[in-house]
């Protein structure tokens, strides 16, 4: 709870600090705010603490709790430079994203459903807003607009799938859910599957997995791009630690009802997410369809249920959030150079700025999953999962999907290094050079070294 408590105090302080125009203090309150959580995260460790029968703070809800707030932290830095000068609402950026925490943090730590609803909708809400942050900006506002108004449809959904699970059970409680699952396995009421199913749906939109996928490309495009690293990465996570929390834990007796359209869902996700890719022109856009393939990936978590799965699902999810917030870094700096997205920009970039094309190379090299990458070592372990229920035709299908992603992976870095481009040296921030030096070296240590976090849930 102190979690919780110290993200909502920081995010009231900077919006203070905002409407007194300390628009130097912003950031470091907010990168200070965060320290103080992560610390209350790593003193939290294996004290497994029950807040009200609402909320838990286990490993698991602060491992993916600290992986959050370390990516938060990243993408903080790289507002750096990011704002024009006559910017105004620089505090209600910092705001929503510290209350969109929040609700990541109630949403990875949930033990009541009703908790799951509230982590959820404020997480959701400070999204909207963010997405359409730019009211001058017609693409910022037609992404705020489709996000709301798919979000809003999935809540239903999820709330449809809430109700039915409480009229079956009596109860909003996930230890009582679970338990009514052990005791009525022959019996279970037949309300309570459709009730599954559309909690399934639900968090598939949340996730971005298709076909709940549409709105991802449009709002990840018109949505500014720090919001956008955002959205990509620590909200991914978030939805990966809920979904993960509800099917792997209270559904677990129902696993072979819910399997076979999680395959689906996965497969499907996979194939729409990496063919689509291959044909985008747009660096942003093709990053937004990568992400929906790598939540196929995610999925695989769920589909074998066994003691790995979690920490699987963990080390998956902190490879792809590091390679994708230097893989927007670097795009956020060659917008502010060239003012394209287009793979063109990337044209040439490696004669004039080494390190930043080495860091986006390991970056493309890990989302590929390349070996020697924290990305490989992810892909290997759901693989390895899998394969230990005997799905090899699923891994196979998986294998052929990631030698698909090669090709617009290697595509920018071929931009980068064999065509002649306008060889131009982007402004690079020293906050930006901290994110990408930590980011690689992040990357590489887990390729390398993947016990330091393989069994930390």
């Amino acid at each position: 709870m102190n979690i919780i408590i110290t993200i909502a105090v920081t995010a009231l302080v900077v919006l203070y600090a905002g409407l007194f125009k300390a628009k130097k203090a912003l950031l470091p309150i907010s990168l200070i705010g965060l320290l103080t959580s992560l610390v209350f995260v790593i003193t939290s460790w294996n004290t497994n603490q029950v807040h009200y029968g609402m909320m838990e703070m286990d490993n698991f809800a602060l491992a993916f709790s600290g992986l959050a707030i370390v990516g938060t932290f990243f993408i903080l830095l790289l507002t750096q430079n990011y704002f024009s000068k006559n910017s105004e609402n620089i505090a209600e950026y910092l705001t929503l994203m510290l209350f969109a925490l929040v609700g990541i943090v109630m949403m990875t730590s949930y033990k009541n459903m009703s908790m799951l609803f509230i982590g959820i909708e404020i997480m959701s809400v400070s999204l909207y807003i963010l997405a359409g942050i730019r009211k001058n900006n017609l693409a910022s506002n037609e992404a705020s607009l489709k996000y709301l108004l798919m979000g809003s449809f999935s809540t239903g959904f999820l709330l449809f799938g809430i109700t039915l699970i409480y009229g079956a059970t009596g109860s909003f409680d996930l230890t009582v859910i679970h338990q009514y699952l052990v005791n009525h396995y022959q019996s279970v009421s037949p309300i309570f599957y459709p009730g599954v199913i559309l909690l399934l749906i639900g968090l598939c939109f949340k996730l971005g997995a298709a076909p709940f996928h549409f709105w991802i490309p449009d709002v990840y495009e018109g949505a500014p791009t720090l919001m956008t690293t955002f959205m990509s990465t620590v909200v991914k996570v978030a939805g990966l630690a809920a979904i993960l929390r509800l099917f792997a834990g209270t559904f677990a007796p129902l696993h072979d009802f819910w399997m076979p359209p999680l395959m689906v869902l996965s497969c499907l996700t996979l194939v729409v997410g990496n063919v689509t890719a291959l044909f985008q022109k747009n660096f942003k856009r093709m990053l937004a369809y990568s992400s929906i393939s790598h939540v196929g990936y995610l999925l695989f978590a769920l589909i074998t249920l066994s003691a790995d799965s979690n920490n699987s699902a963990f080390i998956y999810a902190a490879a792809y959030a590091f390679a994708s917030i230097s893989a927007f870094a670097v795009l956020i700096l060659v917008k502010q150079k060239t003012g394209s997205d287009q793979f063109e920009s990337y044209n040439g970039l490696a004669k004039k700025n080494p390190f930043t094309a080495l860091v986006l190379t390991v970056a493309m090299m890990s989302l590929a999953g390349i070996p020697l990458t924290a990305g490989f070592i992810g892909k290997y372990l759901m693989f390895l999962n899998v394969m230990g229920s005997y799905h090899v035709y699923l891994v196979g299908f998986a294998i052929l999907n990631a030698l698909v992603g090669f090709y617009y992976y290697f595509r920018v870095i071929v931009a980068m290094y064999f065509k002649d481009g306008a060889e131009t040296a982007l402004d690079m921030p020293v906050l930006y050079k901290v994110v990408l030096g930590l980011s690689f070296v992040i990357t590489i240590v887990l390729g390398v070294y993947p016990a330091l976090i393989l069994n930390l849930i």
